[in-house]
């Protein structure tokens, strides 16, 4: 998972330019979601793996940039909600069911 001083070196980047007080949950989950529209731009108009690394990495970034100030923001524990969210995922898709397939937990 992220290290700890990544976490800490992007609150210090957030916190010299006095940026917190933009900061507030909906604008972070905003902001995420715009970052993911411009990772889909990555990929537009492109074949499946035609696209630009370097770009990809600047976008994916961004993505998780906001991603992990939002958890911060709310005190949430990124391996808990990711081990939660697998169990439940693995319920919801058992391996006999859903192995091999893509379709959706009710269609299995």
């Amino acid at each position: 998972m992220i290290d700890k001083s990544t976490i800490e070196k992007l609150i210090k980047f957030r916190d010299e330019r006095d940026w917190e007080q933009f900061h507030n949950s909906k604008d972070l989950a905003l902001a995420l979601s715009i970052e993911a529209s411009e990772l889909l731009e990555v990929f537009l108009w492109k074949k499946n793996e035609d696209f630009n690394k370097d770009k990809l990495e600047e976008e994916l970034a961004d993505v998780f940039m906001y991603g992990l100030l939002l958890a911060h923001k709310n005190n949430i524990d990124l391996n808990t909600i990711i081990l939660k969210k697998l169990q439940r995922n693995n319920e919801k898709y058992p391996v006999e069911k859903a192995k091999g397939k893509s379709n959706k937990y009710d269609e299995l």
